[in-house]
């Protein structure tokens, strides 16, 4: 309630601004007067926005349960859409906002490829706006499980001649070339769907560099004989002379048809890249955790042992497609030959990780290997926010060698158990 004196001030401040006969001051009483109350409430609203946003990003991030011997998960997210920075989603000047609203909404964080730079950990995020579109920003950590932020600027990625409607699930390979690449889905509307049909969609290979993770080189989308390509991942070293790529071939925009395991091609360069002849090294099989379609997830870790592979696995069910981690590793020096490969998932969505825009999804694009040998796996969970687990190489090679392969019948899958079994009674 204004009193009498506030009242005589704000009529003196009216009738200073307002020299007409036919002005009422008592309007301008009240806009000044309801002016004054809406500054304040924007400035008490942006003030817990920030303090919201500071206490998420600050949050101590700690190992959650006792694990099952191979990684530690961790108890919250690293990354969520309410991790995008307000000036991203807010215009802050009370003129333009006076309610302080949100002109930009972001809907998820996910599917982050990842890097070790100038000491820090970092993630190329998928965020994806209220509006669908999709772009790349990226947010770094000093330890890499906690106090993820984003850089102030989303990623201006150039287009090519083609521009793409859609880009996500950028995996990032420090190349022995001296560049660092980012492959990535790219996504266009197919030129030969009927009108009707505005869903139907040409998922391609994109691809671009940078030395620095903030210029980025638009190279062309990579080049192949099969309709479609998804999870292309770089080699990070030459083979032959050449760059060593990993494919998924398939038919359509979802569906691999008649194409589909994780394919391996060989190109001449990276600035026109073309891959002639794909060999698949790891396919679909029948009642599996990837039987109807896989794909590799970042680029595979060396080891004194061969390399280290991390895909994801896809199996329908009556609830939907099924996302999961498997592992398996190839010779140092034959990259299409398999060595090992576990039986099941390495790992599978948990819990609130169940729950988002895709459910029951676990995908990962980036992990990040220490000098002393600790991983960190970053993986996304229901196409909805990113998490990250931890282990080390000397634990990951002795699950890749050691744990039985699948067997693909249940009798030998019993018989497994019976060898674990009698191998733990003959231990005393």
């Amino acid at each position: 309630m204004l009193g009498d004196a506030s009242i005589a001030s704000l009529q003196k401040k009216a009738g200073k601004r307002y020299k007409t006969d036919t002005y009422d001051p008592r309007r301008e009483v009240s806009r000044l007067y309801n002016k004054k109350n809406m500054t304040k409430e924007f400035t008490k609203r942006l003030g817990q926005l920030q303090e919201a946003q500071r206490e998420l990003i600050n949050k101590p991030n700690e190992i959650e349960g006792v694990g099952n011997g191979i990684f530690d998960r961790y108890k919250n997210p690293v990354l969520t859409a309410a991790h995008a920075p307000l000036a991203w989603r807010y215009d802050l000047n009370p003129k333009t906002n006076p309610y302080l609203m949100e002109r930009f909404g972001i809907n998820a964080a996910f599917n982050a490829g990842a890097i070790k730079f100038n000491g820090k950990y970092l993630m190329v995020v998928r965020v994806e706006g209220a509006d669908r579109k999709s772009f790349f920003a990226v947010a770094e950590s000093a330890d890499g499980i906690s106090n993820f932020s984003f850089w102030e600027y989303p990623v201006d990625l150039p287009e090519t001649a083609d521009p793409d409607v859609n880009v996500y699930d950028m995996r990032l390979t420090a190349h022995e070339d001296g560049w660092i690449y980012g492959l990535f889905c790219t996504e266009r509307r197919d030129p030969e769907a009927p009108a009707y049909d505005q869903s139907i969609a040409v998922a391609a290979c994109g691809i671009a560099r940078t030395k620095d993770l903030v210029k980025w080189e638009r190279l062309a989308d990579l080049v192949t004989n099969s309709p479609q390509q998804r999870n292309v991942v770089l080699h990070p070293e030459f083979v032959n002379g050449k760059y060593a790529l990993y494919t998924r071939p398939q038919d359509g925009f979802i569906s691999a048809g008649k194409g589909g395991g994780i394919g391996f091609g060989l190109s001449e360069s990276m600035e026109n890249a073309k891959v002639d002849e794909e060999t698949i090294i790891d396919n679909k099989a029948y009642h599996t955790v990837y039987e109807v379609k896989n794909g590799q997830g970042p680029t595979p870790i060396k080891t004194e042992k061969g390399w280290l592979h991390m895909a994801h696995g896809v199996r329908n069910t009556a609830a939907g497609l099924r996302y999961v981690l498997y592992m398996f590793m190839t010779d140092l020096h034959d990259l299409t030959k398999v060595l090992y490969k576990p039986g099941g998932y390495f790992l599978a969505p948990e819990g609130i990780e169940r729950v988002g825009d895709v459910s029951n999804v676990a995908f990962c694009n980036g992990w990040i290997a220490d000098d002393d040998g600790k991983v960190f796996i970053y993986y996304a969970s229901s196409d909805t926010r990113m998490h990250v687990a931890t282990t080390t190489v000397d634990k990951l090679l002795d699950y890749v060698m050691n744990t039985p392969a699948d067997g693909l019948r249940s009798a030998l899958s019993v018989k497994t158990i019976y060898h674990i079994i009698d191998n733990n009674k003959s231990i005393s």
